[in-house]
């Protein structure tokens, strides 16, 4: 209701005693910080620059390391200046176990620089056999990877069937990878009838395991990918479908 307390400009996420002691004030301050990483970001500064905005002025050694993690997401081969974000990154952080996962995902999305080559793929296709990247070369390549539990991927598909429509005939073939876990498959099956889903349905090896996934470092879905026609990356973390500057990148490649 109108009357119940909201989260206003004067919440401190600076209370390190509350933090050490409350699971419901350390829950809060994640989600004040992500808030402020996303709606407050904006055409000149990307969520990774507004969540250092937010970090710097915190005087809790220990908030600003694990608030540091919730940055993670954003951390790939599409980020401007990934070194520097990197050793920012680490700079915040108290805990020896996420700086070396967080290495491990630098040593990994280095390589997914704009004009890399992509790693590729190879799996089950819906129509039967496999479908390979190497197949598709000649044609950009939009990826959608995604799974049949994830609330955010299935909000994606009236958009993405819309820019599917869009580009149908043009250069460019829509790829949707499911991670689902294989004893899923049938459901997976199923849910791209229902749903009458188009473009090329395949099904990852090994869900989050898949080779595919460890190489593009993805930790959250959904992740859309545009490779180009010579199998080089054009942006790793491309827009979303429901976001306008799809269309801008797509028109910006000649599409």
């Amino acid at each position: 209701s109108d009357s119940f307390p909201k989260v206003g400009e004067d919440f401190s996420i600076d209370n390190e005693e509350s933090f050490k002691f409350s699971y419901s004030y350390r829950n809060l301050a994640a989600r004040y910080f992500s808030e402020k990483m996303y709606t407050e970001a904006d055409s000149t500064k990307t969520p990774l620059e507004k969540g250092f905005e937010v970090l710097k002025p915190i005087k809790s050694k220990l908030i600003q390391s694990e608030m540091v993690k919730t940055m993670t997401y954003e951390f790939n081969g599409a980020t401007p200046n990934l070194e520097s974000i990197y050793k920012q990154m680490l700079s915040y952080s108290l805990d020896e176990k996420f700086k070396k996962e967080l290495t491990g995902k630098f040593e990994i999305v280095k390589n997914l620089a704009k004009g890399s080559p992509s790693p590729t793929f190879n799996y089950d296709n819906i129509n039967g056999g496999k479908t390979s990247l190497e197949s598709l070369k000649g044609k950009f390549v939009y990826i959608d990877v995604w799974a049949t539990w994830c609330g955010p991927c299935i909000a994606e598909i009236p958009a993405l069937k819309e820019v599917e429509k869009e580009y149908h005939g043009k250069n460019i073939e829509f790829v949707s990878i499911s991670i689902d876990d294989k004893k899923d498959f049938e459901k997976w099956k199923k849910m791209v009838a229902d749903k009458e889903l188009k473009g090329v349905q395949l099904f990852a090896d090994n869900d989050w395991k898949s080779d595919f996934v460890k190489n593009f470092a993805i930790d959250g879905i959904p992740r859309f990918i545009l490779i180009d026609t010579e199998g080089k990356i054009v942006n790793a973390d491309a827009p979303r479908p429901s976001d306008a500057k799809l269309k801008e990148l797509l028109t910006k490649v000649g599409l």
